[in-house]
């Protein structure tokens, strides 16, 4: 990562992935994770859902859809956040592509 001074201040840029930043194991499910959260965050409150009628929907308990709230998605794996976001309206497509470097990475976009 490159690092430069901004008014006497070192500053180092982010790879774009703070999990991997961090050093984290599995860095790239993480940031995937987190970006499945973000949007399941987002699908609520444009569907001005209540924690209860959320958690009715994804089929998951009020507790659950709370600790997704607050951006704890460490239980859930990647596929029940899927889920959870086909269940709130949201198609999901996968896209496969080959990488000019030697290992691939995941990433999350949306429209």
């Amino acid at each position: 990562m490159k690092k430069r001074i901004i008014e006497g201040i070192e500053v180092q840029a982010g790879s774009g992935n703070v999990f991997a930043d961090l050093n984290l194991p599995d860095a790239d499910k993480l940031k995937i994770k987190s970006g499945l959260t973000i949007e399941i965050i987002k699908a609520i409150r444009e569907l001005g859902l209540t924690q209860a009628a959320a958690a009715d929907r994804m089929g998951l308990t009020q507790p659950k859809v709370s600790c997704l709230l607050r951006g704890e998605f460490s239980n859930f794996s990647e596929r029940k956040l899927m889920d959870c976001l086909n269940r709130l309206g949201y198609d999901i497509e996968i896209r496969v592509c080959e990488t000019s470097e030697p290992i691939g990475h995941l990433m999350l976009t949306h429209a």
